[in-house]
């Protein structure tokens, strides 16, 4: 059944590329593929050796990384705890695996493998970057800040400092979390980080500056990590996601498909699909649409790994919305952060719940983050509601903070907000018109 489903991702992949394949991407492939071949090959003379099945087991988180196939995770996870079994004090082999349970969105699984790590290796600055970046997904802010505080005195660079760019960018310090990426890049430079690390930072704040409502700012950063690691899936589709904005489709569309043809993320492929809606071609939208589905239910680690992604893909299209609502709870049985409350508020909106939803919500906005997404479910939630001056203010920061926030919701933010304001001016004009 693994094997079915890994010739299936790697089917949807080819449908998706539409011949895309550039030599580069294919020369990082072959060297990922010659890293996990090399270390097979050595563990049939020693079967025995830690430093080797740990060996294989980076190869293998990164062979995910670069396919999109999240089945190497189990491999890698099998491999790690074989390091393991043969040498219990095997920091680096305890680190990894606690990324892999991260990356599988095993958080509780994921911290307690780094507290191990952090106990063997006090010094291990990566260690805590895991474990920081757990709790932060379960929405333990200080607790988070404060382990990424011991990962700075470890290391001063490029993962400590994206990381508490992260940190403030949730706190709604949108200048210093870039002024900590800049940061980040620049230490990583100095100190020759991978190529992909830097780039990731780059894109990092390309997309800070895109959530600024900055579009120019958003493209220069996109490109240097294009420059700095070529056909960087990330930083395509943020291109994409700019000329979108910039009503520049036929560009947008050819800048999703490189990303997906790279690796099939689903919320590219939701982009993408959006994309054709919004030019008239709903044969491909409706394409793009169902395959997002498929991936995100194509397996037990699927659902996992894209559940929030699949739950705001069905609020964000009104479909199916007892199945979003489901899988938005679901979030929340694991996942406490600001985006787990607003995806379940969203969905909440989308079933007609919009007292629950209010209360959610606002749990979404309590770290006071300057996202116009979050501001414009807010405000379509309190307009429901009949709560016009709390809808009007809602809606006015999402564009007020990014005017290009989404293809549709950034113009259907601008026409409710219209309709409030004219309201209001048809209040004032006649006062006693309200209730008739």
């Amino acid at each position: 059944m693994k094997f079915q489903q890994a010739i299936i991702v790697t089917m949807l992949t080819a449908v998706v590329v539409f011949s895309f394949t550039p030599k580069d991407l294919l020369a990082q492939q072959t060297r990922t593929d010659n890293q996990i071949t090399y270390y097979q090959q050595l563990l049939k003379r020693s079967p025995q050796n830690a430093k080797v099945y740990f060996g294989l087991g980076d190869g293998l988180i990164s062979k995910t990384q670069k396919s999109g196939d999240a089945s190497y995770f189990n491999r890698a996870e099998d491999a790690l705890k074989k390091s393991l079994e043969i040498a219990p004090q095997n920091g680096g082999a305890m680190r990894h695996l606690a990324f892999v349970f991260y990356s599988r969105h095993e958080f509780e699984a994921a911290a307690a493998q780094a507290r191990k790590a952090v106990e063997l290796n006090p010094s291990d600055g990566d260690a805590y970057g895991v474990l920081g970046d757990a709790l932060l997904e379960v929405g333990r802010y200080d607790e988070a800040e404060a382990v990424y505080k011991q990962m700075m005195e470890c290391e001063q660079g490029l993962y400590a400092y994206s990381r508490f760019a992260g940190l403030k960018s949730f706190r709604g310090d949108l200048a210093g979390a870039m002024n900590d990426l800049r940061m980040a890049i620049a230490a990583g430079k100095l100190t020759n980080q991978p190529a992909e690390s830097i780039a990731w930072v780059e894109w990092q704040l390309g997309s800070d500056r895109f959530n600024a409502g900055d579009l120019t700012g958003a493209e220069t950063e996109y490109r240097r990590a294009l420059q700095t690691f070529p056909n960087y899936y990330r930083a395509l589709a943020g291109l994409g996601q700019v000329r979108a904005a910039q009503k520049r489709y036929d560009e947008a569309v050819e800048f999703y498909r490189n990303a997906i043809g790279i690796v099939p993320m689903p919320e590219y492929i939701a982009a993408l699909g959006d994309v054709h809606a919004k030019t008239g071609n709903s044969a491909d939208a409706r394409k793009q649409y169902e395959l997002v589905e498929y991936i995100g239910k194509l397996s037990a680690l699927n659902q996992a790994m894209y559940n929030r992604e699949l739950a705001y893909f069905y609020a964000d299209h009104d479909r199916k919305p007892v199945e979003g609502l489901a899988l938005a709870e679901r979030e929340l049985d694991y996942r406490h952060d600001i985006y787990a409350y607003d995806v379940w508020a969203w969905n909440l909106y989308r079933n007609g719940k919009f007292l629950d939803a209010r209360t959610a919500i606002e749990k979404a906005l309590q770290l006071g983050t300057k996202d116009a997404k979050l501001f414009y479910h807010a405000g379509l939630i309190h307009f429901r509601l009949g709560e016009m001056p709390k809808a009007k203010d809602l809606l006015s920061r999402a564009l007020a903070t990014n005017p290009h926030f989404h293809i549709f919701f950034a113009e259907h933010a601008a026409k409710t907000l219209k309709e409030i304001e004219n309201s209001d001016r048809r209040l004032a004009t006649n006062p006693h018109s309200e209730g008739r």
